[in-house]
């Protein structure tokens, strides 16, 4: 399995961005799928995730600012940041908990990141 994200980018104070990961290889279904991210210094975060089912969980930082949804059908997340400020500047690792058939194991899947840097 292979989580593809893209959509990162440089963006003044303010502005907005949106992320997007493209899971692919053998999915049978996708429980949950997130974003973290990781800034130079600091620990792996939780930014936001969504279960299969469209139940939503955000860091309490971003509420109001950042809304993640999904399309099942494609396996993709995508993540709408808005009014973005220079804390958000950080690495952003796509996530995904992936079963590989019914009733498999659940698996734990990271994409390879994308920069986000936002002046100010």
């Amino acid at each position: 399995v292979q989580l593809q994200a893209s959509g990162g980018g440089l963006v003044q104070a303010g502005g907005s961005l949106r992320l997007s990961c493209a899971a692919s290889g053998s999915i049978f279904s996708i429980n949950v799928m997130g974003w973290y991210r990781q800034a130079p210094g600091s620990q792996r975060e939780l930014v936001a995730s969504i279960t299969s089912g469209g139940s939503t969980n955000y860091a309490d930082s971003v509420k109001g600012r950042f809304t993640i949804s999904r399309e099942n059908a494609k396996n993709t997340v995508l993540l709408q940041m808005s009014s973005l400020n220079p804390e958000d500047t950080a690495a952003y690792y796509c996530n995904a908990l992936v079963v590989k058939r019914l009733r498999g194991t659940e698996y734990n899947y990271w994409g390879q990141g994308t920069q986000v840097t936002v002046s100010s």
